[in-house]
C-alpha cells in the first residue's frame, strides 16, 4: 500500500502534534449529497448499495471529492452484525431498519451462534480492501461497528424504539439472558473489527447510539462494561493492536470520565457538552472528537464559522482534538455549508497548533 500522505487524524487520535485540527463528519457519505442520492437510486435500495463493494466504495469517496476532509469512513451500517446472526434485516421506507426475527425470549437469545464474519459479511471486507486501493494513501480509512448494547437494542426491539421497553425490561426481568447476548455480541464484534483492520482499516470507531437511554447503574453494567471488554480484546488482537479506537455514546456526558478509563484512544462528544469541561474531566487521557450541533449547519456561513471558532477555543491549544459533528449530518443539510465547516476548521485551528 502507498504511504499515508495525510496522517493528521491518526496523529490527533494519538494526541501527537499536528499542524491543524483534523476534521471528518459522521455520516459524511449520505443523503445530503446529490451524488449519493443518484448512486443509491442506481443501486435500488440501501441494502443493495451497502452490499455492493463497488457502489459502497463510490459513495465513501464522494465527500472526499467535494471537501478537504482528513479521513474516509467505510460506508456500511451497524446492523450488519445482527444480520449476520440471522435476524433478517430489512429497511422500511420512512421508518428505518426492521428485523424479521427479533429476540423475544431467552430461548431466542440462546439459539444464537456466533457467525464466521468473513463468510457472512464478505462485502464489508471487500469494500475496505477496495477503498484502501482507491484512497492510495490520501487519507486514513475508519472502520466501525455498533456497540454491544446498541446492537442488542435493535435485536430485542426489532427495530428502533421510542422507549426501549423490551430491552430495558429484559435488563430487569432476566439480566442473565441480556448478559449472554451482550457477551456473544462482544465476541462477534472483536472478530468483525479485527477483520476490518486486517482488510485495511486504519482506525476504528464504536457507535453506542442508545447507551444514553440507560440509568447510570444500567449504563455501567450493560454498556460501559462491554465497551471496556471490547477495547481490551482489540488491544490484544494482532490485527487491531495499535489502531486508534474511538468510542461514542450519544447523551453520555455524565459518563465521559468513566469512558476515558476503558482503554480507547478517543471519545466522541455530542453537542450537549463543552469540550473545555470534558477535557478537564478526562484529564488528557484520551483525545476528544466533536462536537458541533448538526443543526448549526443550517445557519449562515458566518454563523457556522463562529461556531467552529467557539468549539476550537473551548478545546484550546495542543493536540488531541478531532473536529466532528456531535452526531450525523442531516439529509436536509446544504453541502456548501459542509464546505464552510471543513475549510473553517482548517483555517481557524492553525493558531492552536503553532
Amino acid at each position: 500500500m502507498p504511504p499515508l500522505r495525510n496522517d493528521r487524524l491518526l496523529r490527533a487520535l494519538r494526541r501527537e502534534p499536528v499542524d491543524r485540527t483534523p476534521v471528518w463528519i459522521m455520516r459524511q457519505a449520505g443523503r445530503y449529497l446529490p451524488e449519493y442520492r443518484a448512486t443509491r437510486a442506481r443501486a435500488g435500495s440501501f441494502l443493495a448499495l451497502m452490499r455492493s463493494p463497488e457502489l459502497a466504495t463510490e459513495v465513501t469517496l464522494q465527500p472526499l471529492a467535494r471537501f478537504d476532509l482528513d479521513a474516509a469512513i467505510l460506508f456500511s451500517d451497524i446492523l450488519t452484525v445482527p444480520d449476520a446472526l440471522g435476524l433478517g434485516l430489512h429497511f422500511v421506507e420512512g421508518e428505518g431498519p426492521r428485523f424479521e426475527r427479533p429476540l423475544r425470549s431467552a430461548a431466542d437469545i440462546d439459539r444464537l451462534r456466533a457467525p464466521d464474519v468473513e463468510r457472512a459479511l464478505p462485502y464489508v471486507f471487500d469494500t475496505v480492501r477496495m477503498l484502501r486501493r482507491e484512497l492510495a494513501g490520501r487519507v486514513p480509512l475508519i472502520g466501525f461497528a455498533g456497540s454491544p448494547w446498541t446492537l442488542a437494542c435493535y435485536m430485542v426491539e426489532g427495530g428502533g424504539s421510542a422507549d426501549f421497553r423490551r430491552v430495558k425490561g429484559l435488563s430487569y426481568t432476566d439480566p442473565a439472558a441480556l448478559h449472554r447476548l451482550l457477551a456473544l455480541l462482544t465476541d462477534t464484534l472483536v472478530d468483525y473489527l479485527s477483520a476490518q483492520a486486517a482488510a485495511g482499516a486504519q482506525a476504528l470507531m464504536v457507535f453506542d447510539t442508545w447507551g444514553g437511554v440507560l440509568s447510570t447503574p444500567g449504563y455501567r453494567e450493560f454498556s460501559l462494561a462491554y465497551q471496556a471488554r471490547l477495547a481490551q480484546r482489540l488491544a490484544g488482537d494482532p490485527a487491531t493492536r495499535g489502531l486508534p479506537l474511538i468510542l461514542f455514546t450519544k447523551n453520555a456526558g455524565r459518563w465521559l470520565a468513566e469512558q476515558a478509563e476503558v482503554g480507547c484512544a478517543a471519545l466522541g462528544v455530542d453537542w450537549t457538552q463543552e469540550l473545555a469541561d470534558v477535557r478537564v474531566a478526562t484529564g488528557g487521557r484520551v483525545a476528544l472528537q466533536g462536537n458541533l450541533d448538526p443543526i448549526a449547519l443550517f445557519g449562515s456561513p458566518e454563523r457556522i464559522r463562529a461556531e467552529v471558532a467557539r468549539i476550537l477555543e473551548s478545546y484550546g491549544p495542543g493536540p488531541g482534538h478531532v473536529f466532528n459533528l456531535g452526531h450525523g449530518v442531516l439529509q436536509q443539510t446544504d453541502p456548501e455549508h459542509v464546505r464552510v465547516l471543513v475549510d473553517a476548521v482548517h483555517e481557524l485551528s492553525m493558531p492552536y497548533h503553532a
